[in-house]
This record gives C-alpha cells, sequence and structure tokens, in this order.
C-alpha cells in the first residue's frame, strides 16, 4: 500500500512540476524525502545500490535506444572529450576546491577524499538530461541536444572507474598497484565494455528479429534479458557494464528491428518507472535531518555554486577547444546543462558500502549539491536557451503513424499554404506526383479521409505517403512548402 501511494504521489509531483516548469525528477526526489521524515524508516545501503544499478541500466539503456546515430555522428568527437576528459578534469577542479576550502570550515579532508568526493559528481546524470531535455517541445541549434545527451549517456563509466579507484586509494586496498597499471586496467575495462556492448547488442538485434515470438509483449521481456546480460557479463570479464548497456541500446535503436514501436513505447514507459523508483528510494534513504548540519549545508552549498559557475565552464570550455564549430553561446549553454542527479547520489553510497571515512559526510554533500543543480539548472534548461538565442520551436507531428522498415515508401506531414491553393481549393487540384497519396488530413484537430472534391483549408495538415520521394520534395519546393516532416 505505501509503495502504491509512493507512486500515484510521484505522478501528480511530476504533473504538478511539468506544469510550473520544473524538473519531474526533483519532485520524485522531494516525495521521497518528505515519507523518509515521518513514514518510512529506510537505510539500507545494499538495496539503495541494488536499485540504483537496476535503474541505471534501463535508463542508460533506453537512452541508447533512443538516439539516432545519425544525429550524434556530426557531434561524437566533442562528445567523447567530454565524457572522457571532461570528466576527469571536472574532478580535478573541483577536488582542488573541496580541499582548499575544507580547513576553512573546520573540515580535516585529505585531497585523495576530496577527489573521491568530486569523482562521484564529475558526470552530468542521463536520467535528468534525458527526461528534461525530451519532455520541453524545443529544439535546440548547434546539434547542441544530441551532444549533451551523449555525453550524459556515455560518462557515467569514466565517473564509475574514477570512484571505484579513488575508493580504493583511500582505503589502501589498492595494494601495490600503481598509478600506472591503474590507468591501463581502466583503458582494458573500457574497451572489454565497449566490445561487449556493441556485439550484445547486435546478438540481441539477430536474436529478436529471426526468433518469430507469437505473443509479442514477449518481446519486450526478451530485450529487458538483454539489457541484465549485457551489464552482468560485461561486469564479469572485467569491463564496464554500464559502458556496455548503453552502447547496447545505441546498437538495437539503430538497426531495423521486428515490434521497434511497441519495444520504445514499452521501454518510455518502463525507463520513467524506474527513474521514479530510484529518486524515490535516494530520497528515502537520505536524512533529511543530516543535510541541515552546518558543515554539510555550507560545504554543500559551497560546492554546489562552483560546479555551476568555475568547474562546469572550465572544463566545457578547455575541453571544446579544438572544435572551432560551436559558438560561445553555444558553450555556455553546454556549461548550463551540466545537470547532476541520481547517478552522483548512487555513486555516493559505493563509499559507504566500502566504510570509507567521512563517508557519511561526502554523501550529505552530493545529495545537497544535486538538489541544488536540479533547482538552478534544471529549472532554467529551456529559459537559458531562450536567453542565448539557441532555442526553435519544434514542431510537434499532428500524425502518429509508424511503417514497416522494410517498405520503400515515405510519409510526410505537410501544413496547406497560400501557394499550395493557387491551383485551386480541393485537392484534386493540387499537383502531386505519381504513385502519390493524401490519406489524412487533420484540421483543428479533427482527423478525416479527403476525397478529390475535399476543400481544404489554410493550416490543414495532410498526411502524405509516396512512393517517388524525391519527386515529392521537388513538387514540395515548387509550392514553396520548406517545413516538411518526414514521419516514415
Amino acid at each position: 500500500m505505501v509503495g502504491a501511494l509512493l507512486l500515484f504521489v510521484a505522478v501528480m509531483a511530476g504533473k504538478v512540476a511539468y506544469r510550473f516548469g520544473a524538473p519531474a525528477l526533483l519532485l520524485f526526489l522531494g516525495v521521497g524525502m518528505l515519507f523518509g521524515l515521518d513514514f518510512i524508516s529506510y537505510r539500507s545501503v545494499d538495496m539503495t545500490q541494488f536499485v540504483g544499478m537496476i535503474a541505471l541500466c534501463i535508463i542508460l539503456f533506453t537512452g541508447g535506444m533512443d538516439t539516432s546515430f545519425q544525429e550524434i555522428k556530426p557531434i561524437i568527437g566533442p562528445g567523447v572529450v567530454l565524457a572522457t576528459v571532461g570528466v576527469v578534469m571536472t574532478a580535478m577542479v573541483l577536488a582542488g576546491f573541496v580541499w582548499l576550502i575544507a580547513p576553512w570550515i573546520g573540515l580535516q579532508i585529505s585531497f585523495p577524499l576530496a577527489l573521491l568526493l568530486a569523482s562521484t559528481m564529475s558526470s552530468t546524470d542521463s536520467a535528468s538530461v534525458f527526461s528534461i531535455l525530451r519532455s520541453k517541445k524545443q529544439g535546440l541549434k548547434q546539434h547542441l541536444r544530441p551532444l549533451l545527451e551523449l555525453e550524459s549517456g556515455s560518462n557515467d563509466p569514466m565517473a564509475y572507474m574514477l570512484t571505484i579507484l579513488l575508493i580504493g586509494v583511500v582505503t589502501n586496498s589498492s595494494g601495490d598497484v600503481s598509478m600506472g597499471m591503474s590507468i591501463v586496467y581502466f583503458v582494458i575495462q573500457m574497451i572489454v565494455g565497449a566490445l561487449s556492448g556493441y556485439l550484445i547488442g547486435r546478438l540481441a538485434v539477430w536474436t529478436i528479429n529471426k526468433i518469430n515470438l507469437a505473443n509479442h509483449s514477449l518481446y519486450s521481456v526478451l530485450l529487458l534479458a538483454f539489457i541484465f546480460f549485457a551489464f552482468a557479463f560485461t561486469d564479469l570479464v572485467k569491463g564496464n557494464g554500464y559502458l556496455a548497456v548503453y552502447l547496447a541500446g545505441l546498437v538495437v535503436g539503430n538497426h531495423k528491428l521486428t515490434q521497434k514501436r511497441s519495444l520504445t513505447v514499452f521501454f518510455d514507459g518502463f525507463t520513467w518507472l524506474m527513474q521514479i523508483v530510484m529518486f524515490l528510494t535516494l530520497g528515502l534513504f537520505v536524512n533529511s535531518m543530516e543535510l541541515f548540519r552546518p558543515e554539510v549545508l555550507i560545504l554543500g552549498c559551497a560546492v554546489g555554486a562552483f560546479m555551476i559557475l568555475v568547474a562546469r565552464p572550465v572544463t566545457v570550455f578547455a575541453c571544446l577547444l579544438p572544435f572551432r564549430r560551436f559558438t560561445t553561446k553555444a558553450r555556455l549553454y553546454i556549461s548550463w546543462v551540466g545537470l547532476r542527479g541520481a547517478v552522483p547520489i548512487l555513486f555516493a553510497i559505493y563509499p559507504m558500502m566500502a566504510n570509507v571515512e567521512q563517508a557519511g559526510l561526502l554523501f550529505n554533500v552530493v545529495f545537497l549539491s544535486t538538489i541544488i543543480s536540479l533547482v538552478v539548472q534544471g529549472t532554467t534548461v529551456s529559459g537559458m536557451a531562450n536567453l542565448l538565442g539557441l532555442a526553435y520551436e519544434e514542431r510537434e507531428s499532428a500524425f502518429s503513424v509508424d511503417i514497416h522498415e522494410d517498405m520503400k515508401s515515405v510519409l510526410t506531414e505537410v501544413e496547406v499554404n497560400e501557394s499550395m491553393l493557387d491551383t485551386g481549393h480541393t485537392l484534386k487540384d493540387i499537383t502531386l506526383p505519381e504513385n502519390t497519396l493524401v490519406m489524412m488530413v487533420c484540421r483543428e484537430g479533427e482527423y478525416f479521409v479527403p476525397q478529390g472534391k475535399t476543400e481544404l483549408h489554410l493550416g490543414d495538415k495532410l498526411l502524405v505517403i509516396s512512393d517517388r520521394s524525391e519527386e515529392l520534395e521537388t513538387t514540395y519546393k515548387d509550392m514553396g512548402i520548406d517545413d516538411v516532416m518526414k514521419l516514415g
């Protein structure tokens, strides 16, 4: 009953958050904290880590599956640099700040411990970035949206590796392993993770296309099994499981797949469930009263502000120096959308599991800094894009349709303008190529199948199917139509 009530309240909070422009994930976190104050006593480190691991696998896979390789291809260079070099640089800059400011607050934090804290916070949060960017009906210029999604989806493995490495250094459990050996181990983990993710992704595509299940609902279960297998198998062979899961999703999403539309719909809803569960669990886990301890409050606010105003901008501008295609405004926006969320909080649990000294302090500081990031940056994603002149209105399709990928026909949506009606106001008066058909008309939210004698009005949206895509594009240009939405 408590679980059902939590989910219900979280969904209602998400609706309120959307109306007021706040990140829904922040409200999910707040609901968990609220219930943790008086209703639920929950402090299981192992269960919290397990729930976070499962949820992160689903979130990363779905993020990869929803990412078009054609969209990220132009920005794959800067995306990879931000996801690797950017993570290390962010950790180093932030660690230096924590180490210098700690004595002023009356805390004794060694540089390795400061670097461990910074490492847990060094990656942007995929759950926060994906949910916020995709819930806003807003386009971003200069390929910024695919760049931000690529960075947030692929930088978690680097932060994870830094966190595990620093835990070994702080607890002296790494033995006599040198820094050189640690780097070699890291490279091996990344290579194994990338190779494993690609191969398991291709295996998933081949299996789903060949298995021919009578019950189509089982395709979702099968793909779910591949996700968990990708993470577990890669981890078993000493690779990076999170990287493998993200790349497997990227492979699956960019290949022809049986029941692809139904799989996409299922995983979209399931991902939201995992995000809600993860944020609720993290909210329940934290002891809210500890966040108001003076040292936590001061250090957490200082770290949050420094991350937003200094560490993230310095890292972004340094990493993007070789890439001249981005304007200064674009670099500022990339700096601003460096949201922290569930992933830093999840990684901050690992020091607690390893019994690192002052692990509780680290966790509370990361938690408070994350809340600051979600409040300050998460609520201004759209506003900052508008302020910098990088946003444009992303037209939403009036038709929710899909065609089989093996079909050669092309579906397009066009809006009737004055030039289209120059030759007449009925459908038969409009010039279209052969083997082209207007399947449906949307007029002020009403849908109907047209006939040749159907009179068209300005603003009508037409669903057009054609086997002559090149001729159709030429026809559109002759009609003075530039805004064409390709649906299939």
